[in-house]
């Protein structure tokens, strides 16, 4: 299997082929080679059938700005999914290995300064997820973001914090029409509440663009993003305006 999807050659069964192109997919887009098992027909939970998945491709990167407890979260599930995270906050204190031993690269550095060194540049495979939750440092960020390549953007915050942040962005100089790129507030319309979930949120979101799947984003919807539900759990509340 290629970039573009195409698979030659077959193991002898539709169903099969079907189920494997499928994992294959998945791991060139992540990046990963692994063991895959199936039954004769490609049924889950099966050793009948053990193939090889071999990808040769680089793993997507996440980058990930503002040293905040979301980002610990955000980097464990990013991790799990085979990204290459990085950590980037202007903050010596804050930015710091010892406080995301999960992430590969941990960097001191303003976030726009860092995106106009970053090499190679970043692809559609890549990500860029502003959780800094402060103007001086998203608008920068995300004005420098807005000319990668980076196949997902995604800010934290309410939606009265995005609509300040795309004005400021506005007066700044970028189009009204690229702010499109931007999922803000991010993560899916999951009702999540603390970083863990919020993290989970945000990934299901890249997942659902990736694959081209209608998914309920916060950006796309109205009102408050957080309904009360009962007591909220020990910690950070998401997203908070």
């Amino acid at each position: 299997m290629d970039a573009s999807g195409a698979i030659q050659g077959s193991l002898g069964n539709q169903d099969l082929d079907r189920v494997v192109g499928r994992d294959a997919q998945g791991a060139l887009a992540a990046g990963q080679s692994d063991f895959r098992h199936y039954g004769l027909a490609g049924e889950a939970q099966r050793e009948a059938v053990t193939v090889f998945v071999e990808a040769f491709a680089p793993p997507p990167r996440m980058v990930i700005f503002g040293a905040v407890d979301f980002t610990a979260a955000l980097a464990r599930v990013a991790k799990v999914l085979g990204y290459r995270v990085t950590v980037c906050d202007a903050r010596s204190t804050f930015a710091t290995k010892a406080r995301f031993p999960m992430a590969d690269e941990v960097v001191c550095s303003w976030p726009h300064v860092f995106l106009q060194g970053v090499s190679p540049p970043l692809e559609e495979r890549d990500a860029i997820c502003v959780l800094t939750h402060d103007p001086k440092f998203d608008v920068p960020a995300l004005q420098e973001a807005l000319a990668s390549r980076a196949g997902y953007l995604g800010a934290l915050g309410s939606r009265r914090t995005h609509e300040e942040r795309c004005r400021a962005l506005i007066a700044a100089g970028v189009a009204p029409t690229q702010l499109a790129r931007i999922m803000g507030p991010i993560g899916m319309d999951i009702g999540a509440r603390t970083p863990e979930e919020t993290a989970i949120s945000i990934c299901a979101e890249i997942i659902a663009l990736r694959t081209g799947r209608p998914a309920p984003s916060l950006r796309d919807g109205q009102g408050p993003i957080h309904l009360d539900s009962g007591p909220v759990p020990v910690g950070p509340v998401a997203q908070s305006g």
